[in-house]
C-alpha cells in the first residue's frame, strides 16, 4: 500500500512538472504582441473609471485604505 501512494505521488510530481515546463518553452512571437498590449489585457484596463470608483466609495464609506479592510467611518462594525 505504501509503495503504490508513493508511486502515484511521484507521477503526479512529473506530471506536474512536464506542464509547468511546457508553459515555459512558448515564446510571444512580435506579431502576437500587439493582442498582449491591448487595453482589455492589462490587469486594470481603466485606471481612470477605478480611481473614480474608490473615491466614490471611501467619499460614501468616510474611510481610507484598500477594500479589503472591514468596517467605515460610521462605527456601526
Amino acid at each position: 500500500m505504501k509503495k503504490i501512494s508513493r508511486l502515484l505521488f511521484l507521477v503526479a510530481v512529473l506530471v506536474s512538472f512536464a506542464a509547468a515546463s511546457g508553459c515555459s518553452l512558448k515564446r510571444v512571437q512580435p506579431w502576437e504582441r500587439d493582442v498582449l498590449a491591448k487595453q482589455e489585457m492589462q490587469l486594470d484596463p481603466y485606471p481612470l473609471d477605478s480611481y473614480l470608483d474608490d473615491h466614490i466609495y471611501y467619499s460614501k464609506e468616510g474611510s481610507s485604505g484598500g477594500r479589503g479592510f472591514g468596517g467605515g467611518g460610521c462605527g456601526c462594525n
